[in-house]
Formats: C-alpha cells, structure tokens, sequence
C-alpha cells in the first residue's frame, strides 16, 4: 500500500529518527512464523498452494512478493519488539495484521505479526508475558484467537463492535463501541480499559496496534474520531505503559481514509509521539 512509502519519507523528511536508527527488517525465518501459525499453512502461502476461496478471504491475489513483504512484515516487528525491550519504545512502520489465524488469513492479512513477534520474544528469553493493546477499528480477531489459551500473551482490544469481523473472537479483554463514538466516549472507555487489562496483564511487553481507521473519514471506520482524537489516544497508551514500566513496540495497523494523506498523518502523528515517549523514557 501506498501508505507505507508515504509514511517512511515524511519520517526520514522529519528527521524524527536518525538515518542510522531505520532498519531494514529481516523476513521472518520458518521457525518465527512455525511457532504461531500451522504448518501446513505457512506452506501452502510460500509455495501459492492456497485455495482462490482462501485467497479472496484474504482479498490479496498471491505472488512471490506477497510472501516476501508478509514475511518482512513479521521480522519488523519482532525487531522492533527487541528493541523496545532495549530502548523503552520502538515502531515499525508496517504491522498490524491482526486477522491472521494459526490455519488461515483474511482481510489483508496473511501471517500474524503480533503472535509471531511475541512468542518470538518468550523463545528468546527477552519477554515472559507480552499484553497486545489493539486499537484498530476493527477486533483483533486472528490474535484472540491463536492466543486463546495461552496465558502468557494478554489480548486487548477495542474496537467497532457492528465493524468487520461478523463473528468476533474472544479477547482477555474486549472493548466492543458503537458506530459514531466520538473521541469523548471512546477515549474514556480506552483509558479506563487498558488500566484494567495492563493491572490483569502484568506484562514485561507490549505491543500497541496504533490503526489509523477510527478516523472519522475512514472509508472502513465508523467510530468517527478525530486526528486530535487519535493523537490523544496515542498518549493515553504510551503514558499508561510507560506509568506501569512496560517497554511498547508499535505498529501502524489499519488505516483507509478516502484522502490517503489523513491516514499517513495519523500514523505520523503517532510515530512523532513514540519518538517523544522514547525521549522521556531516557
């Protein structure tokens, strides 16, 4: 998507982070995607044996470089979660693929980079219990549910409760809005809810899917926020987090504004603000 290129330069035009300090990711290794994911999925993907029902679910047409930017997907996250245990807060300008599940993909997301990159960080001794603050529009349905029973990885989401998907999973903690919240109801219900989940969590970790598409003008939103909204929003998770000393790895999630330049606003607004939590964090 356009928006990744777009992000990435109004970054680098900012000198939000030195040139230094922006990293190519590697693509997450067979062992990384095996620990989340079913054998026989991460199979069929690499090699285009997945079904066209399968793949219309996902609603991306296979291809070599579907794969390859999934994959990369993956690894920008687990590094990005490495160093935030290092440095307090990191952000990956991509990540979000929350409706991936351990045996299929769907809406636009094809490995699940937040199971992936959390079990990564248990398998490499940096993190014991990771919580997974989502706040997309849409329920992080894919982590629920490859999380389900596993007591380690705390799932947080709020969400558009009548927005995609139909069928919810079941998080640790879900926070379902009707359509036309605003950022008055939606910000207090947010703070209220992760002081909750990070209390129950007592987690070393997390992971905050920062989506663009509450927006107001999202095509797939409906929670009408606004930009100041989100950016409140923003705060509300990294001072809770840093409050409670959880060290935080960013991703961009979703974002679909009509006008391409809001969503790559949004998600520079919250970029911008990670950097700041990071200063504050020294």
């Amino acid at each position: 998507m356009a928006k990744y290129s777009s992000l990435r330069r109004r970054v680098v035009d900012a000198a939000l982070v030195s040139p230094e300090d922006l990293r190519v990711p590697h693509a997450a290794t067979p062992e990384e995607l095996l620990r989340a994911h079913a054998p026989e999925y991460v199979e069929r993907v690499t090699y285009g044996r997945l079904s066209e029902r399968e793949m219309r679910t996902i609603g991306l047409p296979w291809s070599p470089a579907l794969v390859h930017r999934s994959r990369r997907s993956c690894g920008a996250t687990i590094e990005a979660c490495r160093a935030a245990l290092e440095d307090g807060v990191s952000v990956s300008l991509a990540g979000g693929t929350h409706h991936a599940f351990r045996d299929r993909g769907e809406g636009y997301c094809v490995f699940n980079d937040s199971a992936i990159a959390a079990r990564a960080m248990q398998a490499e001794g940096r993190s014991a219990r990771v919580v997974v603050i989502d706040c997309d529009v849409h329920q992080g349905n894919g982590t629920a549910s490859i999380m389900a029973d596993d007591r380690s990885v705390f799932t947080f989401s709020i969400h558009g409760q009548r927005n995609f998907p139909t069928r919810k999973a079941r998080s640790d903690l879900d926070i379902g809005l009707p359509d036309a919240t605003g950022d008055e109801v939606y910000l207090a219900a947010l703070e209220q809810g992760l002081r909750r989940g990070l209390a129950m969590a007592g987690a070393d970790l997390a992971i905050y899917l920062a989506g663009a598409d509450p927006y107001w003008d999202d095509s797939l939103g409906r929670l009408s926020l606004t930009k100041a909204g989100l950016l409140a929003r923003d705060k509300i998770v990294f001072e809770l987090c840093r409050g409670t000393g959880v060290p935080i790895a960013v991703t961009m999630a979703g974002g679909y504004a009509r006008h391409i330049e809001d969503t790559v606003d949004i998600h520079f607004g919250t970029v911008r603000e990670a950097a700041a939590a990071q200063e504050r964090n020294i």
